[in-house]
């Protein structure tokens, strides 16, 4: 068995506590947490510390905290020549501290802690500075997921700014349209059918031949009628700029 370390409780870390709990390849050593109820429910109470000083090494420690707190918590670690990992879609590997072995275990999905997931499909953007140790993570990510990729730092901050793309950006956008249904008393779910076949259509399509709409079919009677509707002016303003991108995007094939 392979014994990992988990530091965080977060989101992020919630998960990976789940999924591991599973595997029949790894073995949860410790969990750190600043909080220990936020993850007693997870895991034997035994095996949460709080204290840097109570770490013990492992084959593999997975830091899953906020970008902004990856190298603090990286220099405080009380071990030396250990393999040391965050989870970061957007921070190089060269944020940990260079006194353990480095590497980078990159989940591209949306995490929240109410909504299970399945890992089994979830990918894993992997690196780390030598064959043995991207070996052993490489060993460590297909004992929960079917979806493994070698990928570097330069490669996975494009992937990270895609995924806000298709990800966040695109949920806001829901709220938008959620928040203008509400305010003509119209149900939202009208439109769940409509995102669920926009979505389904990726698995077939590329994006480009999925286009449909007004901006598409560079209907400006529609898209002046639409802009006229609308009264507040950051809808507007975003209403413009997408219908903008979305025909110079045409003008480009």
């Amino acid at each position: 068995m392979i014994q990992i370390t988990i530091i965080g409780s977060g989101n992020v870390a919630q998960h990976l506590i789940k999924a591991f709990d599973v595997s029949k390849t790894v073995e949860i050593k410790q969990i750190f947490s600043r909080n220990k109820e936020a993850v007693a429910h997870l895991v034997d109470y035994e095996k949460i510390i709080s204290d840097y000083s109570e770490l013990q090494t492992a084959d593999l420690h997975i830091i899953a905290v906020s970008d902004n707190a990856i190298t603090e918590v990286s220099e405080q670690l009380p071990f030396n020549n250990q393999f040391v990992v965050h989870t970061s879609g957007t921070s190089p590997i060269d944020v940990l501290d260079e006194k353990n072995r480095r590497g980078v275990f990159y989940p591209l999905q949306t995490f929240s802690k109410n909504k299970n997931i399945d890992f089994s499909i979830i990918p894993f953007c992997l690196e780390a500075e030598n064959t043995a140790d991207f070996k052993l993570l490489e060993s460590v990510a297909k004992s929960v997921s079917t979806a493994v990729y070698s990928i570097n730092s330069e490669q996975r901050k494009a992937l990270h700014v895609a995924a806000v793309f298709v990800n966040n950006f695109t949920n806001h956008l829901y709220q938008i349209g959620q928040e203008i249904c509400e305010e003509n008393q119209v149900p939202f779910s009208i439109l769940r059918p409509l995102i669920q076949e926009t979505a389904d259509k990726i698995n077939t399509l590329d994006p480009t031949e999925a286009q449909t709409g007004p901006a598409k079919r560079e209907d400006s009677k529609t898209i002046n009628a639409h802009l006229d509707f609308l009264q507040n002016e950051n809808k507007k303003n975003i209403y413009k700029i997408l219908t903008q991108s979305i025909q110079d995007n045409g003008k480009k094939l």
